[in-house]
């Protein structure tokens, strides 16, 4: 087994399992430092008492599955990862057959995060690791300007961010990184970005942020007024709310009137596939479905790991009725891209 790919996959099912950041990155820093070396050299520290912990960011229980790997063995901590993990949440949304079904259907992911914004992770390594999940495509979808708390991009940031897509795709082909943002919805409904630069993008994913608990009226307004736009591909997490933790209830909102514009306007509802989201509901999903709005099943991830949570969204569209045709990450990013620029149906 080859150390580096030991290390990033402990990495990986870290971030899936929802631990602690600082635990995955301690994996991710030691896989830098051996890539680093010579496998020859990596070869002389193993076998040197402290040689891989005297290593800028290798420590004891790295340096070990380094060893293991070195030996020929699989690593006893990877081991125990690969015995027991499933990511956090799967009580909640159990890994049906017909999720499994639709989670080989999808071809990408319409909402990650890098660290341009709240992610942990540079652009690239969340595009690689899309990419060896079977994506054919993904939308990186940093956060807007008033998302302050989450570093999100301003107009000069984003135009910025254009280009280095543009350069990653060149390298990644035929893999397609597309370009997007989370874009906050303002209270009165209006977007956190410049209308020309967001037309620029390939897709936009619209969500609420801040004030969710508006009333019912207002909050209807805002997002009718949101998924109304033009501009607005992808209703994000609709009511807001969070399962973990202190949790957070869900917002209120006339859930008729918005699926309606949303169907009436071409916007996709998210199926928000993240363990403390897992956005909407299932009443407010089988309502959705019977609306015949589209569907972006979204693993919201910010590490790699976490884009592995699609499986669970996958579980609760397939409970919920959702139909595999009318979710728009199971068709090609050229099919994708004719949508979100003429809301033609496929």
């Amino acid at each position: 087994m080859n150390p580096v790919d030991a290390l990033t996959r402990i990495a990986f099912l870290l971030e899936r399992d929802r631990a602690a950041a600082y635990r995955s990155q301690a994996f991710r820093t030691a896989a830098a430092a051996i890539a680093s070396l010579p496998a020859a050299e990596v070869r002389r520290r193993a076998a040197a008492p402290g040689g891989l912990e005297s290593l800028p960011g290798v420590g004891p229980k790295t340096a070990a599955v380094v060893r293991e790997a070195l030996a020929d063995q699989e690593p006893g901590y990877l081991a125990r990862l690969e015995a027991g993990a499933e990511p956090a949440g799967s009580a909640e949304a159990p890994p049906t057959e017909g999720g499994q079904r639709l989670r080989a259907a999808l071809r990408g992911d319409c909402h990650l995060h890098s660290d341009w914004s709240d992610g942990g992770t540079p652009i690239e390594d969340m595009a690689r690791t899309a990419i060896a999940l079977g994506h054919e495509w993904a939308v990186l979808t940093d956060h807007s300007p008033r998302l302050t708390v989450a570093r999100g991009l301003s107009a000069e940031r984003l135009r910025e961010q254009l280009d280095v897509v543009a350069a990653l795709n060149e390298r990644l082909a035929p893999f397609r990184l597309l370009t997007g943002i989370e874009c906050d919805i303002l209270p009165d409904g209006s977007l956190d970005q410049n209308p020309g630069l967001l037309d620029r993008l390939d897709l936009v994913v619209a969500s609420v942020h801040s004030k969710l608990r508006m009333t019912r009226s207002e909050m209807t307004r805002r997002l009718v007024a949101a998924v109304s736009s033009p501009l607005v591909d992808v209703l994000g997490h609709c009511t807001g709310r969070l399962l973990t933790g202190r949790g957070r209830p869900e917002s209120e909102f006339d859930s008729g009137l918005v699926f309606a514009a949303c169907a009436a306007y071409g916007t996709a509802v998210e199926i928000n596939s993240r363990p403390e989201r897992l956005d909407p509901p299932r009443r407010l999903l089988r309502e959705a479905a019977a609306a015949e709005v589209y569907f972006a099943i979204d693993s919201d991830a910010h590490a790699p790991g976490q884009l592995d949570w699609q499986l669970y969204g996958c579980a609760r569209a397939a409970e919920c009725g959702v139909p595999s045709g009318r979710v728009i990450n199971t068709w090609p990013a050229g099919q994708l891209l004719h949508w979100t620029s003429t809301r033609e149906a496929p």
